[in-house]
């Protein structure tokens, strides 16, 4: 059978992803005692760091699971949901007749972060700081920017200027697009995965509690 992707074989674990840090981080907490599902929470939220025009704590993601200790299959549903306000009424008042693409009134409430949090608690084994650690640290130290990173925020650059100063102060450095394999940081999304975890430390020592709403 023709495949464009290479086929992977073993006889420990593998882990595979879109970027290759989050695979990295993934296939890494295989080989130090993580489950699959531990390895699985780690790489996601790396995906949040370094492809943020795919990822990220405010997008969905729809989670299949395979539990050998349940011997059966679950689905996450990670979906953004639609606010209760954001009925067909609500935009046709304000002359759309449909939902915009981009801005505040597109947005869903977020489910991926849920959603990574609950696969973490009902499956995973390490504790909510190991499983975060990868990606607060990429997020503090820098991590390099692909090409197509750089072409998703050269192409929506205009509306940074204009309409999303913050995200512009983040992906806009000296008012430049990053070129691709320069070094990028995420300060403030790494200080909300760092609050993140202190406040489920200092909430309880177990770790099912912790990650409990």
């Amino acid at each position: 059978m023709f495949t464009t992707r290479p086929e992977i074989s073993g006889t420990f674990g593998v882990s595979a992803a879109s970027h290759w840090l989050a695979a990295q981080t993934a296939m890494g907490v295989l080989e130090r005692g993580g489950n699959a599902f531990d390895a699985a929470v780690a790489g996601g939220m790396v995906l949040q760091v370094v492809e943020p025009h795919l990822n990220g704590p405010g997008g969905e993601v729809p989670i299949m699971v395979w539990s050998e200790r349940l011997g059966q299959a679950q689905v996450i549903a990670g979906q953004g949901c639609a606010p209760q306000a954001a009925t067909p009424a609500y935009f046709k008042e304000r002359g759309m007749e449909q939902v915009p693409g981009i801005g505040l009134l597109a947005a869903t409430v977020p489910g991926a972060f849920g959603a990574w949090m609950r696969l973490l608690k009902d499956h995973g084994t390490w504790s909510l700081a190991d499983v975060m650690a990868p990606a607060i640290d990429l997020a503090t130290q820098g991590f390099p920017v692909l090409p197509r990173v750089s072409q998703a925020i050269a192409a929506v650059k205009p509306l940074f200027e204009s309409d999303w100063p913050s995200s512009g102060a983040q992906w806009l450095r000296q008012g430049k697009v990053p070129r691709p394999g320069s070094l990028m940081t995420n300060p403030a999304l790494a200080q909300t995965y760092q609050r993140v975890v202190n406040e489920a430390t200092q909430k309880s020592s177990q770790r099912e509690t912790q990650i409990d709403k």
